[in-house]
């Protein structure tokens, strides 16, 4: 077994065992990623490291909007979609105008998107916490 197996077998086992929230935050950080590879890409005028930041970014975007559940809170959905249809352009203008600073805006958001996210993990955590643990009984100790 090579390397590059045990790392996509490794990949592969977490993304199956991983909930609906963790599977959504390896979307963003691998949103992140792409996009920080597309500033460098940029940055040091290497077209085809920018490239294949671009589009991995921007398809990690689609797949975020395309995944939101409108069924619980329709009208935050729509914002949250228009909020990634508003990357998505702005990595497309950026990557057609070699513009770093669109894609600042983009990486900006993503970043706050991303710990946001983790934000609501960590309660959703301590919900499932309390809603798990039985109540605490104390032991009541009569001593003469």
């Amino acid at each position: 077994m090579t390397p590059y197996d045990t790392t996509t077998t490794y990949l592969s086992s977490k993304v199956m065992t991983a909930s609906p929230e963790e599977l959504r935050m390896m979307l963003l950080d691998g949103a992140l990623r792409f996009a920080h590879q597309a500033a460098a890409g940029l940055e040091q005028q290497d077209f085809e490291l920018g490239y294949s930041g671009f589009t991995q970014c921007r398809a990690i975007i689609l797949e975020l909007s395309s995944t939101i559940d409108e069924s619980k809170a329709p009208e935050i959905a729509d914002r949250v979609k228009a909020l990634y249809n508003f990357m998505y352009t702005e990595l497309i203008a950026s990557s057609h105008e070699k513009d770093a600073d669109r894609l600042a805006t983009v990486i900006e958001l993503l970043e706050y998107e991303r710990e946001t996210w983790s934000l609501l993990m960590q309660k959703l955590d301590e919900e499932r916490a309390g809603q798990e643990a039985p109540p605490e009984r104390r032991a009541i100790s009569f001593q003469a």
